[in-house]
């Protein structure tokens, strides 16, 4: 990842945080000169993560102890130059990302039914009170056919790195007009990166 100084996050315990609210990553893996790309939700687990993906995906047939980047993107959103007090400066993109490098190996049996456990009880965790849903809720033979066309896979993250491109560059009074004119446009994603902005922001 390209990461100017005033955009590099090297903290893990950011980094982690990062991860777990923004859980569906860019699953990359370099094969025969080329690159193969999947997207897969991913269950976090300390300085790793599980996932799974469809058994006829390319990255699965071939990521079993291939080495793969996940990519984890948050918040982004253009910023016009209108909104500086400088004269003369050009549009950009405020975004945060993570981006986590390893060794895939394969999950199976029971270690493939906890991955699938773990996700849904991650996200079910957001919904309103009620009774989870699990994975009891499938008929036996269903889920044995569903498990069958699947393939989940554990990496250990030796490297695990962010860049935060929030204006941390600009001048005060220009990373200012920019949040304020983030939050007047008012669409979700424009709002979390004038509050990303906001916590590190320049005193």
């Amino acid at each position: 990842m390209y990461r100017p100084q005033a955009f590099a996050v090297d903290d893990r315990t950011t980094l982690r945080a990062f991860v777990r609210a923004h859980p569906f990553a860019i699953v990359a893996l370099a094969k025969g000169g080329a690159v193969e790309i999947a997207y897969a939700p991913v269950v976090l687990d300390g300085d790793g993560a599980r996932f799974h993906l469809a058994a006829a995906n390319p990255v699965a047939q071939a990521a079993d102890g291939a080495r793969l980047k996940l990519s984890f993107l948050g918040a982004h959103a253009y910023v016009s130059p209108d909104w500086y007090e400088t004269a003369g400066m050009v549009p950009t993109w405020n975004y945060s990302a993570v981006e986590a490098e390893g060794i895939a190996r394969r999950l199976t049996g029971d270690a493939l039914v906890r991955l699938l456990a773990d996700l849904s009880a991650a996200e079910e965790a957001h919904l309103a009170p009620k009774a989870p849903w699990t994975l009891d809720k499938v008929p036996s033979d269903r889920r044995e056919r569903l498990l069958s066309a699947i393939v989940g896979f554990a990496l250990d993250f030796e490297t695990l790195e962010g860049k935060f491109k929030l204006s941390q560059n600009a001048k005060a009074e220009d990373a200012a007009g920019a949040m304020r004119g983030l939050e007047a446009r008012g669409d979700a994603a424009s709002l979390a990166v004038a509050a990303n902005m906001r916590r590190v922001a320049k005193p």
